[in-house]
């Protein structure tokens, strides 16, 4: 048995083991709010977006671990290898053959799967540090809003260029609202996901995650920080005005989630003495389906 990183590489399956069990394993252990609002889907949806997880869990933890770039980025080349496999029918890894069936079923596209690979080369090229808001948003692009254009698919939501710009713009959104709430977690690694010009404009640095994490400031780049994640949802909700309210029910589900977190961090200003905000398991649900129930449009503060 491969560890340490080698164990991230794309494996094949143990023999007799079927490749869904491996990556509803992978899932549960990540023990994520993103399982919530994947039980409302029938098994095959449910399975494929759990398959979809597990090769997003994977190739971020590739990132994330602390290996040489050089062996970070060999392993990344080795999923687009396999995603290049998966096209053609025989790819080797567990998570690859837990997605052939998805594929097919409801036409993913390739170019996503690339998307989010080219997302976490971002991060595994060094620590993210005060990007040009430019730069954020292909950041965000690639890591949530690949992950939103499948799902949607998935969902049996897709209706073309509407769908997209819901997908992309609930990336962006849930994106940005995590940026927000791990602040000073990605400090602890060296990263700072807050954008340079928001940083630049209230006076805080663009080059020292820890101060930036505990300057008394920071709720002001907060703030600005958590404006843009409104206008995000705002237009996922205009976007997703036209879609049917049970084929969105996940997405439904997990913006009340996200919402959540953000309303939370609004509520308290965004100042940071209290430690990171935190949702429980029943207002998360709460939270979903609340979301779920009300009209989808739009929505001031």
């Amino acid at each position: 048995m491969r560890t340490g990183l080698e164990a991230l590489a794309p494996l094949a399956p143990q023999p007799g083991v079927d490749p869904q069990q491996v990556v509803d394993a992978i899932t549960a252990r990540a023990k994520t709010s993103f399982a919530t609002g994947m039980q409302v889907l029938t098994k095959p949806r449910r399975d494929a977006m759990r398959a979809i997880y597990a090769f997003a869990r994977v190739i971020d933890d590739i990132a994330d671990e602390d290996w040489p770039v050089a062996e970070k980025h060999r392993l990344l080349d080795d999923w687009c290898a396999e995603i290049g496999r998966l096209y053609d029918g025989r790819p080797v890894s567990a998570i690859g053959q837990a997605l052939v069936g998805p594929v097919a079923r409801y036409k993913l596209p390739r170019t996503e799967f690339l998307m989010l690979i080219e997302g976490m080369e971002m991060d595994a090229n060094g620590p993210i540090v005060a990007p040009p808001i430019t730069r954020l948003r292909a950041y965000t692009r690639r890591v949530a809003g690949a992950v939103g254009m499948l799902s949607m698919r998935v969902f049996g939501a897709w209706m073309g260029e509407q769908s997209e710009r819901a997908a992309l713009a609930l990336g962006d959104a849930f994106q940005l609202t995590n940026i927000l709430h791990d602040i000073e977690e990605d400090a602890a690694v060296g990263r700072l996901y807050l954008p340079r010009e928001v940083l630049e404009a209230v006076g805080l640095p663009t080059d020292d995650p820890a101060a930036v994490a505990r300057h008394p400031e920071l709720w002001r780049a907060c703030a600005d920080v958590g404006r843009l994640a409104r206008a995000d949802f705002a237009s996922a909700r205009a976007a997703m005005a036209g879609h049917g309210r049970l084929a969105l029910a996940p997405a439904l589900l997990m913006t009340g989630v996200y919402e959540g977190y953000l309303g939370r961090m609004e509520g308290r200003g965004y100042r940071r003495e209290g430690g990171r905000v935190a949702l429980s398991r029943g207002a998360k649900l709460w939270r979903g389906l609340v979301c779920l129930a009300s009209p989808i449009a739009p929505r001031d503060g």
